[in-house]
């Protein structure tokens, strides 16, 4: 390992090892997405979506060799003995950095299906991996404020007609659909301003995940209740490849999809209230598993 040297120089070399990276297996993954998208039959594009997902399994193998090459984080991960690469999950988690998407790459690389992350709509601009996310089938959602619906209200409803499609093309193919149910990255000051009852989450929005059960209930294997806890403090991305984070702990947790948890969160006030309540009660269960994870 390359630990010992200095964190700027680590940050670099490990910035300038994904940048390579990526644009390696992007030479391999935007041909076979073209032979995809030309050749709409339904067969062939499964047999292109598993090289597609082989492909993108790859790339996260060697993100992982640099981090550990270069960083020199210690991790301690548990809940990952059950899991298999043939069903479908839905992974809900916590946020604190852009770093949890490349730990939540580590932990889950080639034990559960390829995770698949809901984006906002101008991500796709992003150069090589907007692309690369729209050739993988990452849904890309465009949201609209309250204040834009009111104005415009034709388009209501558009981003679940989104999830819905999403979640269609989900079904013939292994897959673990990725939400940060915070909707954002946790602050203190995001805190304060929510007034969220727990000591150290922001509060949950529950309409994302509901929805996703509702379109893909019956299919999914489970719910992986996943709580990150970095115990030096969150870093941001660039500390993180820097070096500056010296521990990782998560704990993966499997939930059954019972029927308690299922139904049409939007037409049905009732099953709304206890989707809601399942889900804040969730989330204290949560913040109390990350004070434990601290000591």
């Amino acid at each position: 390992m390359l630990s010992f040297l200095p964190g700027p120089v680590k940050g670099a070399l490990s910035f300038l090892l994904i940048v390579i990276n990526t644009v390696f297996w992007c030479l391999l993954l935007f041909p076979m997405a073209f032979l995809k998208f030309i050749f709409p039959v339904p067969a062939w594009r499964r047999l292109c979506g598993k090289a597609l997902n082989a492909i993108a399994t790859n790339w996260i193998m060697v993100n992982n060799w640099n981090l550990w090459l270069l960083t020199g984080i210690r991790w301690k991960v548990t809940g990952l003995e059950a899991l298999r690469m043939d069903q479908w999950y839905l992974v809900v988690s916590n946020h604190q950095s852009w770093s949890d998407i490349l730990v939540l790459q580590k932990v889950f690389n080639r034990r559960v299906p390829f995770l698949k992350f809901f984006l906002k709509q101008e991500l796709i601009w992003v150069p090589i991996l907007g692309l690369a996310w729209w050739a993988l089938d990452y849904p890309f959602m465009k949201r609209y404020s309250k204040e834009f619906l009111e104005k415009h209200p034709e388009l209501k409803g558009k981003d679940l007609a989104t999830t819905r499609k999403a979640c269609e093309k989900f079904r013939t193919m292994p897959v673990s659909i990725m939400n940060f149910v915070e909707g954002t990255r946790f602050t203190a000051a995001k805190h304060e301003s929510q007034r969220s009852p727990y000591r150290r989450l922001l509060r949950p929005k529950a309409a994302g995940v509901a929805f996703v059960l509702g379109a893909m209930g019956e299919r999914l294997s489970g719910i992986l209740n996943v709580t990150i806890v970095y115990p030096d403090g969150a870093r941001d991305l660039w500390q993180f490849l820097c070096g500056r984070v010296g521990e990782v702990r998560v704990k993966v947790e499997a939930l059954p999809v019972t029927p308690e948890i299922l139904g049409d969160y939007f037409d049905d006030e009732q099953y709304r209230e206890r989707f809601q309540e399942w889900l804040n009660g969730l989330w204290a269960e949560k913040d109390g598993v990350f004070g434990e994870m601290l000591t």
